[in-house]
């Protein structure tokens, strides 16, 4: 009977340190394999040149889209882009025209 005491109270004992020798190595598998975790690493650097080439082909789209707004101000229109625009609208340009710029 001294013996059942005496596990039962080395049990009781263990169990708090179990407990937290557990928890900690479930916080040790989420650093490792959780989503914000270290094998998310590379997956996340992956996704952040995806993203930093599509921001350098948007910033170039929005840097022509830029310049074609700035050559139709109002106060100052360029007269090759006005002449390409009106022409294209009306309809009186060629499938087989070419236009060759100066610059």
């Amino acid at each position: 009977m001294a013996h059942i005491a005496k596990l039962r109270s080395l049990l009781f004992s263990a169990f708090g340190p179990a407990v937290a020798l557990l928890l900690l190595l479930v916080f040790a598998g989420y650093v490792v394999l959780g989503s914000n975790g270290v094998l998310a690493w590379g997956d996340y650097s992956r996704q952040l040149r995806t993203a930093k080439a599509e921001l350098k082909t948007t910033k170039a789209a929005q840097a022509e889209l830029r310049n074609r707004v700035e050559a139709l101000d109002p106060r100052r229109v360029d007269p090759d882009l006005a002449d390409e625009l009106i022409r294209r609208q009306l309809g009186v340009i060629h499938h087989d025209e070419v236009i060759v710029p100066l610059n």
